[in-house]
């Protein structure tokens, strides 16, 4: 089970994405504004870890009470624009004038987010009772009937579903009426009727009242696709919160199994997969098209169903490209993109958003590639990043010496430590040459970028694969890092013993030196039924001097800046930065060769310099 590539130019609504997939199953992940600056980061770090499992969309929440508005914003078009994902957002009646939704669906379109989830909300904090705001919507079925006032057709417009009674009608009583829950259904088919094409549902644990109310919806007329919406299992007493707050029922198995293993918070979870593993099989298997999983900001419970379900097994499949291609409706899909960028997808994405045309085809057949925006500190600040305290427990509180960097990019290569400025971990491909990585960085060259060579690969390769099945895959070993000027001139001595090498080298100042003829030049390419070759990944002198910038900026932007001025540390990275040369290394010889050769090579005549 799974869905196939398809050009993200399209943007389609949810709905219509239903449809493509033909009975196939589907997921897709809900995240919530979190409170804090770090938390912010902490979400985009994860969000974007887990984009790679390739979810149908992501949704963002609006914080009760319309508290979140303007986060809920900025993280809706930064899912969308930066990482990627066709995003949902959410949108409520709480305390917002129509004039309010007005304005935030023009920004929702600008940023282009084409799904809404309408809701009518919570109560404001503090309160029992929901009212409506003067000037603002009565319900979730006026404010579809605004969106498509608005907007006509141009957002798919998701709303809610409760398969046991939304809990207005049982607040103060064990369970809902017959009367009540006719009720509810009924209220569910106006906001289906008043333009809502897709129904998601509260979060249940009783897979037989599910499957009870999708009949009972079908049975008034409700057609659209339901799709109920999953809650893993993290703690015991967030289970309890959660439940207790949403009056779900909860199964006499499900609470006595709990209960057993209520002190073991490792136990709890375990459970917990495996109840909820188990009750979304029987929903797939029901008809379910899909699962709606609400991560609570959390990845591993997710994860863990996911692959208990079998779903991640076709994540290769679904890669359109190497890369997340970028969502817009309005310009060609973009299919090539130079490689400096790989581990820092959103600064490329922030720093070419402003292009009427994306590079398309093959990079030097684009008359001229349009400008990058300019570097500032947004992009090496705030992208790729996370609070001072985890970065200085990755890149050490005190350096002696050079050593103790290179020390310190060998233990990222090995996954002893979680980040550098230029990347926040070692993706899977890293780690097939992780040991190689590793020997790379202790002799001095300190790695921020590579991908082995690859000799037609099946493009559903887990690890390398791409662009869907039915195709193989190359692609030339590659590796970029900062060396010495000493360790410069071992690598061009190195070229004599290695015809297939090309590098090129950059210093801060902008002094370049290269082998390389041509300015571009193929990093990975596949062979598709069908199709001309593609060619998604080059190496390319022009981007390679604009993410020379980004790339020494940030040695004092995200490492430099911890220490004191004019303290030891902070000279050890002003020497780097300084002196060092920004490099990117080659290998032609994609059948036979082997790129770790020639810095075997390199590393032999520094010994002798």
């Amino acid at each position: 089970p799974g869905f196939l590539p398809r050009p993200t130019s399209a943007m389609p609504r949810i709905s219509d994405g239903i449809k493509e997939l033909e009975g196939k199953p589907f997921y897709s992940f809900e995240y919530f504004p979190p409170k804090t600056p770090s938390g912010v980061m902490n979400l985009y770090e994860r969000v974007e870890r887990m984009a790679k499992l390739q979810p149908m969309f992501v949704d963002i929440t609006w914080g009760a009470g319309g508290s979140t508005t303007d986060l809920t914003l900025e993280l809706s078009a930064n899912f969308q624009q930066q990482f990627c994902c066709e995003t949902q957002m959410h949108l409520t009646c709480t305390n917002i004038s129509e004039e309010t939704v007005i304005e935030a669906l023009h920004k929702a379109k600008a940023s282009g987010i084409q799904n809404i989830l309408a809701l009518r909300g919570d109560p404001p904090a503090g309160t029992d009772k929901w009212e409506a705001t003067e000037g603002g919507c009565n319900n979730a079925v006026d404010l579809v009937k605004l969106i498509r006032k608005e907007h006509g057709d141009f957002f798919g417009i998701a709303v809610a579903g409760y398969p046991e009674g939304h809990i207005d009608h049982f607040k103060d009583t064990p369970a809902i009426s017959e009367a009540d829950y006719k009720l509810d259904l009924q209220y569910l088919k106006d906001k289906v009727d008043a333009g809502a094409d897709v129904i998601i549902t509260q979060l249940f644990y009783d897979v037989d009242q599910y499957l009870k109310w999708v009949q009972d919806c079908r049975d008034i007329g409700i057609t659209c696709p339901i799709v109920p919406g999953i809650m893993p299992i993290n703690t015991y007493g967030g289970f309890n919160r959660m439940t207790g707050f949403c009056k779900t029922k909860v199964p006499q198995a499900m609470r006595e199994g709990l209960d057993a293993v209520q002190d073991n918070d490792e136990a709890v979870k375990q459970f917990g997969v495996q109840y909820v593993t188990d009750m979304c099989k029987r929903l797939l298997d029901s008809g379910a098209p899909g699962l709606h999983l609400y991560s609570l900001n959390q990845e591993t419970a997710v994860i863990e169903i996911l692959e208990s379900l079998n779903l991640l097994k076709d994540c290769a499949e679904r890669r359109a490209m190497p890369w997340r291609q970028r969502i817009d409706p309005a310009r060609a899909p973009e299919d090539v993109r130079p490689v400096y960028w790989a581990n820092r997808p959103r600064s490329y994405m922030a720093r070419t958003l402003g292009w009427q045309q994306y590079p398309n085809g093959r990079w030097g057949d684009t008359p001229r590639v349009p400008q990058f925006a300019p570097l500032e500190k947004y992009h090496l600040e705030q992208l790729h990043t996370v609070d001072e305290e985890a970065r200085r427990t990755a890149y050490g509180t005190e350096l002696k010496s050079v050593a103790d960097v290179s020390a310190i990019f060998a233990k990222f290569v090995r996954n002893e430590t979680r980040r550098l400025p230029w990347c926040c971990r070692l993706e899977d491909e890293g780690k097939i040459i992780e040991s190689q990585l590793s020997n790379v960085n202790r002799a001095g060259f300190l790695t921020i970028n590579s991908q082995p060579r690859v000799n037609a690969c099946p493009s559903t390769d887990a690890t390398h694969g791409w662009g869907g099945p039915g195709g193989v895959v190359f692609q030339k070993g590659y590796v970029e890092f900062f060396c010495s000027p000493a360790h410069l001139t071992a690598v061009k001595d190195a070229l004599a013993a290695h015809p297939s090498v090309q590098y090129m080298a950059v210093n801060a100042k902008g002094e370049t030196q290269t082998n390389c003829k041509n300015k571009s030049m193929a990093l990975t390419w596949g062979v598709f039924p069908d199709r001309e070759i593609v060619q998604p990944t080059v190496m390319d002198a022009e981007s390679f001097a604009v993410w020379k910038d980004e790339a020494f900026g940030l040695w004092e932007a995200q490492w430099g800046s911890l220490y004191a001025k004019g303290s030891a540390s902070a000279a050890v990275i002003d020497e780097i930065r300084s002196s060092y040369h920004l490099v990117s290394v080659v290998d032609n010889d994609f059948v036979n060769g082997n790129i770790f050769n020639f810095f075997f090579t390199a590393t032999s005549l520094l010994s002798i310099q």
